[in-house]
Formats: C-alpha cells, sequence, structure tokens
C-alpha cells in the first residue's frame, strides 16, 4: 500500500502542472504509463517531456521524484535493513527502471547518505537556531539539549540507531556514512556553539569539539541506552527532564571559566614530557 501512495504523490506533482502537461506533453505523445500494479503513474517529467517545457519546472519536478525516491528508499531502508534493500528493489517500488534510479543516485551507499541527510539536516538547523550565542548560556543549553534529547530518544531515531549498529559489523560503510553525515555534523554545530562561548570569556578555553562530545553524552547517554536495550517502560518526562539538568550543571561546572586549570583536551608540559 506504500507504493501506491508514492505514485500517488508523484501524479499529485504532475496533476498540478495540469496546464505544463496538457500543453507540451501531451500533444507531443507522451501520456503517463501506468505501473505494473495499476497504480497512479511515475514518471520522470525532467527527463521525459520535451525541451519546451520551462527549466525552472523541470526543476521542481525532477526535486519531487527525487523526494519520491527517498520515501521508498528510508522506507525499505527501515523495514529490511541495509544489506537486504537492493536498488533492484528500490527501483520496482518505484515504478521505473533502474536506470532512472541511477540517474539520481550512482550506488545504494550514496542512496543511503542522501536518506540520512534528509533525516538530519533539518534538524541540525534547528539546534543550530536554539544555540543563541548572546542568551544566558545555562538557559541556551538546557533549551537546545532537551531538544536534541528528544529527537535521539524518539522511536524512529532509536530505530534506526539500532539498524546502524546491526548492520555495521557487516557493512563498514554503513557506520562509516551515518558518523559522517550524521554524527559528526551535529557535534560539529554544537562544537561551533562552544567555541563562540569560549572565545568570549564564558567557558574556558578547550577543544570545543571534545566538549561538545562530552556535553552531549552526559544529556543523552543514560536515557538513550536505557532505550536502546528496551531496558523497561519508556523513560519517565521527569527523569528525562533530570539528565538534562544534571548534564548541563556538570558541564558548566567542569568548563566553568577563570579557574586556574590548564585548557581541557590540550597537553600540558608534563604530559608532553
Amino acid at each position: 500500500m506504500r507504493q501506491v501512495r508514492y505514485h500517488t504523490m508523484w501524479y499529485e506533482v504532475l496533476r498540478n502542472e495540469a496546464p505544463l502537461v496538457n500543453q507540451f506533453i501531451i500533444p507531443y505523445g507522451m501520456g503517463m504509463p501506468q505501473a505494473k500494479d495499476g497504480a497512479s503513474p511515475v514518471v520522470d517529467a525532467n527527463e521525459r517531456c520535451c525541451p519546451l517545457v520551462p527549466a525552472g519546472r523541470r526543476a521542481l519536478l525532477r526535486q519531487a521524484r527525487r523526494e519520491a525516491i527517498l520515501d521508498i528508499a528510508e522506507s525499505h531502508f527501515m523495514q529490511h535493513g541495509y544489506g537486504a534493500t537492493t536498488m533492484s528493489r528500490i527501483a520496482a517500488a518505484m515504478g521505473g527502471s533502474k536506470g532512472t534510479l541511477w540517474s539520481y543516485f550512482h550506488a545504494k551507499e550514496a542512496l543511503f547518505a542522501a536518506v540520512l541527510d534528509r533525516a538530519s539536516q533539518a534538524f541540525r538547523d534547528e539546534i543550530s537556531g536554539l544555540l543563541d550565542p548572546i542568551a544566558p548560556i545555562d538557559l541556551t543549553l538546557r533549551r537546545a539539549m532537551r531538544r536534541l534529547q528528544e529527537r535521539l530518544t524518539a522511536p524512529r531515531t532509536v530505530a534506526l540507531y539500532r539498524l546502524i549498529v546491526a548492520e555495521a559489523a557487516r557493512f563498514p560503510e554503513v557506520g562509516r556514512i551515518y558518523g559522517q553525515r550524521v554524527i559528526s555534523p551535529g557535534i560539529g554545530v554544537i562544537a561551533d556553539y562552544l567555541a563562540g562561548q569560549m572565545a568570549a570569556g564564558r567557558l574556558r578555553q578547550a577543544d570545543p569539539a571534545l566538549a561538545a562530545r562530552q556535553l552531549r553524552a552526559l544529556v543523552v547517554t543514560p536515557c538513550q541506552h536505557q532505550l536502546l536495550i528496551n531496558a523497561g517502560e519508556p523513560v519517565p518526562a521527569a527523569q528525562m527532564a533530570r539528565d538534562v539538568e544534571a548534564g548541563v550543571a556538570a558541564f558548566l561546572r567542569a568548563y566553568a571559566p577563570d579557574l586556574g586549570w590548564p585548557p581541557i583536551g590540550v597537553a600540558t608540559p608534563d604530559k608532553q614530557a
């Protein structure tokens, strides 16, 4: 039934372009072929319509087609795992050819990376917006870390993380792609904020990336691990709130400025010796 929904979604895109389709595509004999299951058609208008179609419209149609492919791919990865998902199965679910699919994504790795990019980019932008460099640092971190905790303990995120862990031993590219496309950019957003606070003297000088990883672990790890291994009932909201408060408080104590300690993550002379 999901296949029918995706076909229908793409048909709606074309139907919204009805004047364009009627004026340019239909007169050139380029109708909308039916999918094998009789569902609404999936047509790559960008590749099949005549050159008279405005370039801007073709770009919109191609982007909608790409989104439909990512929807299908995400569903397959989550239901069947990375190893059991193939480009052929995704092409079949699209109702199109492997050639059309490969014109968007040259390999399964690229498709998996695009699925992760789409899932994480908007959230990174949201966290970046919460990390106000001017607002009080304690309130800012509590607000942003609470949102981060909510996202990383959501059922869909937990299911994705389980998939990564389960598949990474047999398919190392899964862990590599997840690290490059999700973990590192996410840490980078927090690190950029912390670097600004260190430069402003609100936090002691340290390696911002190390500090970001420590903050993330303090806030997210306790409840996330409990959910990953299905240890009992869902984590109560009160416990999650306490984890945020305690994690941020511990972080701010560790990175408080003007304590006369050496910078965190930087080798001191005795360590260098």
